[in-house]
């Protein structure tokens, strides 16, 4: 057996959105909003999602790029403040292969009459991961999501 190298690396995003910290934070508390924006929607197919929003408990899904191999995500809540702040570690894995693990933070501020959104990862990436540009491009897409669903927009 070959053994690869782990490529260690972190990502920083920041962003401000036009709503309270409270309304940010139930839309990543909230296994149905969170759901929508984090799970759904092109270009993945969603297989499996359940979430235990509690400090202790465990989200997973099961999805697929179109007809491509299954992947799975696994996060466990280790400290949640609410409307404020969570810390989690999730581990990803691609056509039943684990490509990484990594602790992820949320920390959200009042920002006039928004807030201001900073998120943490720092990640093991590993053989066949997306690595960390990846991620960030990942992770992008997704705050963008979140964005359209605060606002009101369509999710596509």
């Amino acid at each position: 057996m070959t053994l690869h190298p782990v490529d260690h690396d972190e990502l920083v995003i920041e962003r401000t959105l036009k709503a309270s910290p409270e309304r940010v934070f139930a839309a990543w508390a909230d296994p149905l909003q969170k759901r929508r924006w984090y799970a759904e929607g092109e270009p993945f197919v969603l297989e499996a999602f359940e979430a235990n929003f509690r400090e202790g408990g465990v989200e997973r899904s099961r999805f697929r790029l179109k007809n491509g191999p299954e992947m799975t995500n696994e996060t466990y809540y280790h400290e949640i403040v609410d409307g404020r702040r969570i810390i989690q570690s999730y581990a990803m894995t691609f056509g039943g292969k684990r490509i990484s693990v990594s602790l992820a933070t949320l920390e959200l501020a009042p920002a006039g009459v928004g807030t201001h959104l900073k998120f943490t990862e720092q990640g093991a990436f590993l053989e066949g991961s997306d690595g960390v540009e990846r991620r960030r491009d990942g992770w992008n897409v997704l705050l963008d999501r979140l964005t359209t669903l605060l606002e009101g927009g369509e999710l596509r």
